[in-house]
């Protein structure tokens, strides 16, 4: 018996009852005007009223959402004097802030480029490997198939990025990425195989070639499982539950390591580095215009902040990702991603009336503009007990295209997530809504990972120009062991030559001062480290759309 009340249950029976009828049915992509007007009118990113100018630092003038805008012109949670920085906890070549993906990377990199161990560590806010990166689902690309090539995964990028990518930044990821899948196996992560043991290989969204690897539904999880065994056999050293809230630098204006505090003992300590690398992720916590997040706990954009304070430059922060497809039912889920794998093995979003609106695998950004248009646009969500509006993602197709048992061998984690409340994805579809994924923009780097300041290198979600304003499935699993192995060998080298000066944090008088000349009042204070949720309604995002 099914699970969902009765007040969807008329439109579940009718999804039901033309599944067959659908099979094999197509919708016509969009034409490019098509593609511009739904995202000018319905895209989050267009809603000009829910971003504002920043009005201090480097990046002064560029719009960006007012969450982010807001830790960027907020007082630090420091005071120069706070610190006694002559008394050094840690001495290191490297510091690693983040240990994701793209932290567990550059550390390993660094080492295997002739860091000692005793010259690095790893400081993590919450537990090794808790990150983003560790719940990716659907895949990661890289063009080592037969009719594939790096120039096709060029053009996939940029053409999603809306062509406002760093194109050399392009470059090296669509080059470099056979080899990460190379490293990966060498390692031991288990990508999916056909029988004839060449990798099984997926289409996504906005691609032209099948190119998604993928480990599962678990790709993310697989690769960090990996990752953090060889860090750990490799014995680098690490702190966990210890966030990096300003950077040090020296009187030469390079970036001389950070501030550590230990969340546990509400105690600061003091990390002089030669080599600083940022790898704190994106700000999905901040839950941009209200939207519910896939994201991790930690996610609230520290990495920006701490960058900004310094003087770093940032870019395309005026651009969110939204995945189209986050769980709209039960509520206990709401917007957890269901990975965008589901529509690549077939699964159609639908609306009320069971009709096919936009094609399955257009790019996340025009996808999600389609499905918030049919739900608040055209009136043809299904609307849930608590007022949330979702379309269904009519996954049983997956085993009526694809074989019985494909959802069970490809898709444990939806299976596994949806099943504990009852749900059975093989014969129900799911109710979707876009939920918040993923931050476009970042610091900027250039193709050896350094930003412009000496000393900081920047790799992952929180690096901005890889992806423009618009990333494409995939890409950022492939960015953070690209870009997070470059910024461990170039933070590496950079160690072996560079001597550190005085500490200091007079940069954060500085920050106070374009803080004060900006005429800005507040009582706001960034990192922030954690979210805050007391008295937080849920589902808020619903009543801004509406």
């Amino acid at each position: 018996m099914s699970v969902y009340p009765d007040s969807m249950q008329e439109s579940l029976k009718i999804v039901e009852e033309t599944r067959q009828d659908r099979v094999g049915k197509s919708f016509r992509g969009m034409t490019v005007e098509e593609k511009e007007n739904i995202l000018r009118d319905w895209h989050p990113d267009y809603k000009l009223d829910q971003k504002r100018v920043l009005r201090i630092g480097l990046s002064k003038g560029e719009l960006m959402p007012h969450e982010v805008a807001d830790i960027l012109e907020a007082h630090s949670v420091l005071k120069p004097g706070d610190i006694d920085l002559s008394e050094v906890t840690y001495d290191l070549d490297v510091l690693v802030i983040g240990a994701g993906g793209a932290g567990l990377s550059a550390a390993l990199l660094a080492l295997e480029n002739g860091v000692d161990l005793e010259g690095i560590l790893m400081a993590q806010k919450l537990r090794l490997g808790d990150a983003n990166s560790k719940m990716s689902q659907g895949g990661i690309q890289a063009a080592d198939g037969l009719d594939d090539s790096p120039t096709f995964h060029y053009l996939d990028i940029i053409g999603g990025g809306h062509y406002e990518n760093k194109p050399e930044l392009v470059e090296i990821i669509v080059k470099e990425g056979p080899e990460v899948i190379r490293w990966h196996e060498e390692l031991g992560v288990m990508y999916d195989k056909n029988p004839d043991g060449t990798m099984q290989l997926a289409p996504g969204g906005g691609t032209s070639r099948k190119r998604m690897h993928s480990c599962k539904d678990y790709t993310g999880l697989e690769i960090t499982r990996v990752l953090v065994d060889e860090f750990l056999n490799k014995e680098i050293p690490y702190v966990e539950f210890t966030s990096a809230v300003e950077f040090l630098m020296d009187e030469r204006g390079q970036v001389a390591g950070a501030v550590l505090y230990d969340m546990d003992s509400d105690e600061y300590m003091v990390a002089r580095a030669k080599s600083t690398l940022l790898t704190t992720g994106g700000f999905g916590r901040l839950h941009i215009q209200g939207f519910e997040t896939t994201n991790h706990y930690g996610a609230t954009g520290d990495g920006i902040a701490m960058a900004y304070h310094v003087g770093a430059k940032l870019r395309d922060l005026d651009s969110t990702q939204f995945h189209p497809t986050g769980a709209a039912y039960p509520e206990q889920i709401v917007g957890q991603l269901c990975t965008e794998k589901l529509r690549a093995r077939g699964a159609q979003p639908l609306n009320k009336n069971s009709e096919l609106f936009v094609y399955p695998l257009e790019t996340r950004d025009v996808e999600a503009s389609a499905l918030i248009r049919e739900c608040y646009g055209r009136d043809n969500g299904v609307i849930t007990p608590s007022g949330m509006r979702g379309v269904w993602l009519d996954t049983p197709l997956i085993d009526v295209i694809n074989g019985e048992g494909t959802i069970e061998r490809e898709f444990a984690a939806m299976l596994r997530n949806f099943n504990k409340f009852g749900i059975d994805v093989r014969k129900e579809p799911m109710l979707v809504f876009p939920t918040l994924h993923y931050q476009n923009g970042g610091v900027e780097m250039n193709a050896h990972c350094e930003t412009n300041i000496p000393g900081l290198f920047v790799a992952g979600e929180v690096a901005g120009g890889v992806h423009g304003k618009n990333r494409l499935m995939g890409n950022s699993q492939l960015d953070l062991y690209v870009f997070g192995r470059r910024a461990g060998r170039y933070a590496a080298e950079r160690a072996k030559k560079t001597t550190i000066g005085r500490l200091t944090l007079n940069h954060l008088e500085q920050y106070e001062k374009l803080l004060m000349s900006a005429g800005i009042k507040t009582d706001r204070v960034a990192p922030i480290l954690l979210p805050e949720y007391r008295g937080k309604r849920t589902l808020e995002h619903q009543l801004k759309l509406l």
